[in-house]
């Protein structure tokens, strides 16, 4: 009689082990779908671990909140999977595979331009939406560079490269922020170059004095010493870095080194410095720089933001995490206003949303008020000058 109880009562415990697992086992990086309310599948994709971990990490981040803000509203409900692409094209399509596999019906994603690239050609011909928070180039919607057709599904929430290079040259020439200009690119980078290219245009337009052109390529951003001695002995008085934040805080720390102070000014590739290991915060100290999104904003839903992300992942958000938090809540907001639901196909939800964003949808956020896109998929929305004061950034 003992033996049948240890039997039953060890098949039991087998029973309930099976149960949890059924219920659980979901490797997802975001809040799930509730037992009765199915949930539209939202997939995103960025570097959350390698040398671009910042981005990614902060574009994961500020997508969940959102959806876990969402979710709590009842009604339409997102499941969120996140996957790492490491930056690199190949792994972010191995990605987007994965997520299409899993069932993804609308992409946040993905976070920087050269996968972003890649994956928009997937999103493209597979007929899911995709709305990348961070990735810039032009190239990711397409129809603007020669031999690159209009992308129709893919939108950014962020400023696009000849954008940030056209309002950073006015924004310049407006404050009068710098009357000899010296500018050091990545020619290796389509981010990068993207961004001088208009700048330069532009500078000429507002009669901006571009004294000093110098560049660098990945495989030689660790010694600026020749572009900065470049730019010391044309007189420059503000340096322009369309550039990320790595080769940035180099650039930074030797023109320290060689005593060479002029003013900095940086794009949306510059956030994210103030938080790199091992980076003396004090050498950006004045550096500005064109941002959608300003932590020290004192509006309702900025304030709740930032609260709600230091209180979980003990940062200060930068402009990545706080547009791919307006990405789901804009994705929510079209859900809503084209009464898209969860049964639909990726295809029919991807019909749906881009004839929203094409028309008459707004969205308010916090990186912007009164934001629209245009037919090519661009947003548009006001950016802010930000200066990094004490360590923090600062509204100019």
């Amino acid at each position: 009689m003992n033996y049948l109880k240890k039997l039953l009562a060890i098949l039991l415990a087998m029973v309930m082990v099976l149960s949890l697992a059924a219920c659980g086992g979901n490797a997802n990086s975001g809040s799930g779908e509730s037992a009765d309310t199915a949930a539209i599948k939202i997939g995103g994709i960025g570097p959350t671990s390698g040398p671009a971990a910042i981005y990614g990490q902060a574009t994961q981040h500020g997508a969940e909140i959102a959806v876990e803000e969402i979710n709590a509203l009842g009604g339409i409900q997102f499941e969120l999977n996140w996957q790492d692409d490491e930056h690199d094209p190949e792994k972010s399509v191995n990605a987007y595979n994965t997520l299409k596999d899993w069932g993804m019906q609308v992409l946040v994603g993905t976070t920087t331009t050269g996968p972003s690239v890649a994956v928009s050609a997937e999103t493209n011909a597979d007929r899911i939406f995709e709305l990348t928070p961070s990735a810039s180039s032009v190239d990711v919607i397409g129809g603007q560079t020669d031999g690159i057709p209009r992308k129709d599904n893919v939108f950014q929430m962020c400023f696009t490269d000849p954008n940030q290079g056209i309002a950073s040259a006015q924004y310049i020439s407006e404050q009068g922020l710098g009357s000899k200009i010296a500018v050091i690119y990545n020619n290796g980078d389509a981010y990068s170059t993207g961004i001088y290219n208009k700048f330069a245009a532009e500078a000429e337009n507002v009669g901006l004095e571009i004294v000093s052109v110098t560049t660098f390529t990945d495989d030689t951003a660790n010694d600026f010493s020749v572009q900065l001695n470049d730019a010391k002995n044309a007189g420059a008085d503000l340096v322009f870095l369309p550039i990320y934040y790595t080769p940035a805080s180099l650039i930074l720390a030797q023109a320290n080194d060689m005593g060479y102070a002029p003013k900095f000014f940086g794009v949306d590739g510059m956030d994210g410095i103030l938080t790199m290991d091992g980076f003396d915060t004090t050498l950006a100290e004045g550096v500005m720089l064109l941002t959608p999104f300003n932590a020290d904003a004192t509006d309702e839903k900025t304030v709740s933001f930032v609260q709600k992300y230091q209180e979980r992942y003990g940062d200060i958000p930068n402009q990545f995490a706080a547009d791919a938090y307006d990405c789901v809540y804009a994705i929510y907001e079209a859900v809503q206003a084209t009464g898209i639901t969860a049964d639909l196909s990726a295809a029919e939800i991807c019909d749906k949303l881009i004839e929203a964003f094409n028309g008459d949808f707004t969205f308010d956020g916090i990186t912007g008020t009164g934001v629209t896109w245009s037919e090519n998929g661009e947003v548009s929305k006001d950016p802010k000058g930000m200066i990094i004061q004490n360590g923090a950034y600062v509204g100019m």
